[in-house]
């Protein structure tokens, strides 16, 4: 059975930084998404299986970075100049794919989800 390990989220002011990371066991392009109140799962950044090409949303991008690291099967997003905007939950996701996909259906797996709150 997949599963997905989320850590690091936290409460932080606006302009702060937070590095998340999701542990999973095996390989598999991965993505990130996040789900605010009373708002739809939007996506944020994904990276293929290799760790080559990436992808982000046009309101994270020079922002936030994803990335991986094969040898410890963790996948990470650190996320700079934080704004209350970015308040939400962040769910990491697996997909039995090579490349990202920026539809949450795509994906297989999911982790449980970890809070990330700005404060202004």
């Amino acid at each position: 059975q997949v599963q997905l390990v989320e850590s690091g989220g936290g409460l932080v002011q606006a302009g702060g930084s937070l590095r998340l990371s999701c542990a999973v066991s095996g390989r598999y392009a991965m993505g990130w998404f996040r789900q605010a109140p009373g708002k739809e799962r939007e996506f944020v950044a994904a990276i293929m299986r290799s760790g080559g090409n990436t992808a982000y949303a046009d309101s994270v991008k020079e922002r936030f970075t994803i990335s991986r690291d094969g040898a410890k099967n963790t996948v990470y997003l650190k996320m700079n100049s934080l704004k209350p905007e970015d308040t939400a939950v962040y769910y990491c996701a697996a997909a039995n794919r090579y490349s990202y996909s920026v539809g949450s259906r795509d994906y297989d797996y999911w982790g449980q989800g970890t809070q990330v709150t700005v404060s202004s």
